[in-house]
């Protein structure tokens, strides 16, 4: 069992796996911890029908991923979700700051969150959220993608923001970029556009890459990655293979499982020594 491999699955809305049939996942891939992603965010989500009483169902989403944390400690750790833009997010942090279990990070996700990068009105509530959670020292899992379904622009401008305008709110923390900056696959060229720009601030010694890494969650085995796994690898290389994560997505619903996710990351032409230094990273909020 690779004993510091990570692996991302992300608790479905009070569904489907409990926290023994993630721990069947993980051994059947033969890795020995995991990060558990709330999706709390998905109940303010715009593209969804309303719920009533949202952060009510949001609070106890979070509170449904800490307890199937405290069934394996040893094993699993938890980051709370909540949608940036809402008016109870500020408060969720705090909340979540003050669980054993969820305090080590927090989960945001800009496209089912409907966060425009080029809004001024969002970037601002971006910061506001960045610096709640240094202030509380939770890392943060950033989906960058913006919302595909509402057509949201992506691409070098809106890195640009991102890099200069919300990281430097949480200078304290890791930042973990999930999907390569995108939102699964390698098939959206806006996604290298987006990931070239902090390429060049990782070749320029940029300080406000310090503490940015980046996950391969879903990279290998979605889309047209076959035909792009050379591209997929130089990008690996020109962000350096210390800064990479690897894991899986939700295993619910037909997902990806960790096996599977595993089994398409290999085939990614990457050097022998190239995969032991990605199997074995380990972010900070895992030690």
């Amino acid at each position: 069992m690779v004993s510091r491999s990570l692996v991302f699955i992300v608790a479905i809305l009070f569904a489907a796996l409990t926290a023994r049939d993630l721990i069947r996942l993980l051994d059947a891939a033969g890795v020995r911890q995991a990060l558990l992603l709330s999706l709390a965010y998905q109940y303010g989500n715009p593209n969804n029908p309303p719920v009533q009483d949202e952060y009510a169902r949001v609070k106890e989403e979070n509170d449904w991923t800490a307890q199937r944390v405290s069934e394996y400690p040893d094993r699993l750790r938890g980051f709370c979700g909540v949608d940036p833009l809402k008016s109870y997010a500020i408060a969720e942090i705090g909340r979540c700051a003050k669980d054993v279990y969820v305090h080590y990070g927090l989960k945001l996700h800009f496209g089912n969150s409907d966060v425009n990068i080029d809004d001024p009105r969002d970037v601002a509530q971006l910061r506001r959220v960045f610096r709640a959670a240094d202030e509380h020292g939770m890392a943060i899992v950033v989906h960058m993608r913006p919302s595909v379904t509402r057509n949201r622009p992506y691409g070098a401008k809106e890195a640009e923001i991102f890099l200069s305008e919300v990281l430097p709110s949480a200078p304290n923390v890791p930042i973990q970029i999930a999907h390569l900056a995108g939102a699964g696959g390698f098939d959206d060229l806006s996604v290298d556009r987006a990931l070239s720009v902090f390429i060049s601030a990782i070749a320029r010694h940029d300080p406000r890459m310090k503490n940015v890494n980046f996950d391969i969650c879903g990279v290998a085995g979605i889309g047209q990655w076959q035909e792009r796994k050379a591209l997929i690898v130089e990008r690996n290389r020109q962000i350096g293979v210390s800064r990479i994560l690897w894991g899986s997505d939700g295993a619910f619903g037909g997902g990806v499982t960790p096996v599977q996710a595993l089994d398409s990351y290999r085939q990614l032409p990457l050097t022998k020594e190239e995969f032991h230094i990605i199997d074995t990273n380990l972010a900070p909020y895992m030690r």
